[in-house]
């Protein structure tokens, strides 16, 4: 979901119906810099509070502009309050002029990498606080973390999905997140069976079960009633049916974050009510 403040209605009526037809999850960029955008963790918050039964993430997190302690604090607050429908999607961030514009920090690809490397472990080490007293601390060149009191503890154990492209973030995954986010638009089935095979090598070798590993896919596309060209996500309910449970079964993707090409809440019903329980049922079938 884009965070656009002009669409905020839709934002809310596509959250309401997402929530009464029965969908499991909800991601909402993390763009800042962008001007047109609400802020994304205070627009989770806005939703939570809206819903009933709908998890919410960040689609990723920007991480240059959000310190791992306060990112941790955040989503412990945000989990807390909603009885436990919080994730944590993160990246490594981008844009660099645009963040460096905003105050940010200007940073290498490499630079990037070993920042998402060093904030991973403070923020996992900060959700997993338990009712007695934990001291987090980090001595990283980017996150020095002298050592602070974390919590409050949230209502689960929050996971940290990463979205990321590149060999080293994709390793990291294998041995530290709980899950990864690629998107359609930049990794096809061909290129995410790839990659989700390296992770799964990593995941083995650090003698984690890489099954734990979630795989969340971004798609884009319509639903409609008749036949339509080459575009796997551009079609009548038995095309949508027919891909995503092939992806599901070939690729082990575990859920599919769906980007509707049309801002009527229509498509979110059609998908929720007969893509969803046609893909889970032919998923579970094969």
């Amino acid at each position: 979901m884009t965070p656009l403040a002009d669409a905020y209605s839709q934002i809310v009526d596509q959250v309401l119906v997402a929530d009464a037809a029965g969908l499991d999850l909800v991601g909402i960029q993390d763009h800042p810099y962008q001007r047109r955008f609400l802020d994304t963790f205070a627009l989770i918050a806005n939703m939570l509070a809206r819903t009933s039964r709908l998890t919410f993430f960040p689609d990723v997190a920007s991480l240059p502009f959000r310190p791992p302690p306060l990112l941790a604090k955040t989503a412990a607050s945000l989990d807390l309050m909603s009885g436990g429908r919080f994730e944590l999607g993160i990246g490594a961030g981008g844009f660099w002029d645009a963040v460096a514009g905003m105050g940010g920090p200007r940073r290498s690809t490499a630079e990037a990498a070993d920042a998402l490397e060093e904030a991973i472990p403070i923020i996992r080490a900060a959700l997993d606080v338990g009712p007695e007293k934990r001291v987090v601390r980090a001595d990283g060149p980017h996150y020095p973390v002298p050592g602070y009191p974390a919590g409050p503890a949230p209502a689960h154990r929050v996971e940290i999905w990463v979205g990321a492209y590149r060999p080293r973030a994709l390793r990291l995954i294998g041995r530290l997140a709980d899950g990864w986010v690629p998107s359609y638009g930049y990794f096809g089935p061909a290129a995410f069976k790839v990659a989700s095979a390296k992770i799964d090598d990593v995941a083995i070798a650090a003698g984690r079960d890489p099954a734990r590993i979630r795989r969340i896919y971004n798609i884009g596309g319509r639903i409609t009633d008749g036949p339509s060209g080459d575009d796997p996500l551009v079609g009548p309910v038995e095309r949508w049916v027919e891909t995503l449970t092939d992806w599901a079964v070939e690729l082990g993707v575990d859920s599919f974050i769906f980007w509707p090409s049309a801002t009527e809440t229509g498509q979110i019903e059609r998908f929720a009510t007969e893509v969803v329980p046609a893909v889970r049922a032919a998923a579970a079938a094969r």
